[in-house]
C-alpha cells in the first residue's frame, strides 16, 4: 500500500487526475491524504469534491479555508465573493450530501502508525499533538452538529483573537483555532497569528516569523504536513516539516509527496493550464 500526501487542489480536477495517473495511484489499495483546500479558483471544484467523495475509505481530508468558505455560503448566500467559483456546487442535485461529507472532515489528521500529521495551514507554537487534536475534535463536534454549524458559520470570520489561551471559550475559542488551523502563515515566538501576509518569507512584519520556525514550538517532535503557503514553493528548511502547496491553481505544480517509504518521496507534475485566478 502506498500513501501520498497531496497539496491543495482549489478545483484543479484534471490537473489531480494527471498526478494520480503519474503515481499509478490504485484506490484498492492505495490511501491519500489531501490537505485541505479542495475546492475553489480552480475550474472544476463541484467535479473535484464528487471525484474526492467517491474515493471513499481511499482518501481523507483535512479542512482548508476555502472548504470552510464554501460551508459558510451554503448557509449565508451573502458571504460569496466575486471570486469564488462554488456556485456550481450550491446549485448541484448533491450538494448537501457533498456538504455533509466535508462536514464530517478533521482539521487535523494524525496517524500514529505513519508518524505523520497533516493540517491545512499550521499549528501554534503552544499546540502539541494531544492539544492540536483535541481543539480539532471541538471543532468538529460543532460542524457536524446542524444548529451548532449554522451558528458558528455566521460568527467564523474574523481575525482576533489572534493568540492561542486555553481561557478562550465560546465562537472566540472556536473561530482561534479554525484560523490556527487554515490560516496560520506568520506568528510570533508567543504565538500571536498574522493574517495579512501570504508571500514568502522575509517581507513580513517585524517580529513575526514563519510558525514552523518558532523557536521552541510544542510541536517540534512531529512530521508535519502542511498547504496553503503556495509561495513556499512547496519546500521549508525546517527539519521533519513538510510543505505540499506548490501553486498548482497559480499555474506551477500540484505536489503528491509518498510517505510509507523510509525516506519521503516527492513527486510533482506541472500544471502550466491552470490560469491565475482573477
Amino acid at each position: 500500500m502506498a500513501v501520498y500526501a497531496i497539496g491543495d487542489v482549489q478545483g484543479c480536477l484534471d490537473e489531480l487526475r494527471r498526478l494520480l495517473d503519474r503515481l499509478q495511484f490504485d484506490p484498492a489499495v492505495d490511501r491519500l491524504w489531501f490537505a485541505g483546500d479542495l475546492v475553489n479558483r480552480g475550474p472544476k471544484s463541484l467535479e473535484t469534491l464528487r471525484f474526492i467523495r467517491g474515493l471513499g475509505a481511499a482518501a481523507i481530508s483535512v479542512l482548508g479555508n476555502h472548504d470552510l468558505h464554501l460551508l459558510a455560503i451554503s448557509r449565508y448566500a451573502d458571504r460569496l465573493k466575486t471570486r469564488d467559483t462554488l456556485l456550481p456546487i450550491l446549485e448541484a442535485p448533491d450538494r448537501e450530501a457533498l456538504l455533509d461529507w466535508l462536514r464530517g472532515c478533521p482539521l487535523v489528521h494524525h496517524d500514529a502508525a505513519l508518524g505523520y500529521c497533516l493540517v491545512h495551514a499550521g499549528l501554534p507554537p503552544q499546540w502539541d499533538l494531544e492539544l492540536a487534536l483535541a481543539c480539532s475534535r471541538e471543532v468538529e463536534t460543532v460542524l457536524r452538529d446542524d444548529d451548532r454549524c449554522r451558528d458558528f458559520l455566521a460568527h467564523m470570520y474574523g481575525n482576533q483573537p489572534d493568540t492561542w489561551s486555553a481561557d478562550l471559550s465560546g465562537h472566540d475559542r472556536l473561530r482561534c483555532i479554525v484560523n490556527a488551523c487554515t490560516r496560520l502563515r506568520f506568528c510570533t515566538r508567543e504565538g500571536t497569528m498574522e493574517f495579512r501576509h501570504s508571500g514568502p518569507p522575509g517581507k513580513q512584519p517585524p517580529g513575526f516569523l514563519p510558525w514552523f520556525e518558532v523557536p521552541g514550538r510544542a510541536s517540534h517532535d512531529l512530521k508535519l504536513l502542511f498547504g496553503h503557503w503556495a509561495s513556499l514553493g512547496g519546500t521549508t528548511d525546517a527539519p521533519g516539516v513538510f510543505a505540499l502547496d506548490s501553486g498548482c491553481v497559480w499555474g506551477r505544480q500540484l505536489t503528491a509527496l509518498r510517505l510509507d517509504t523510509p525516506t519521503p518521496q516527492r513527486i510533482s507534475i506541472d500544471c502550466p493550464g491552470t490560469r491565475r485566478p482573477g
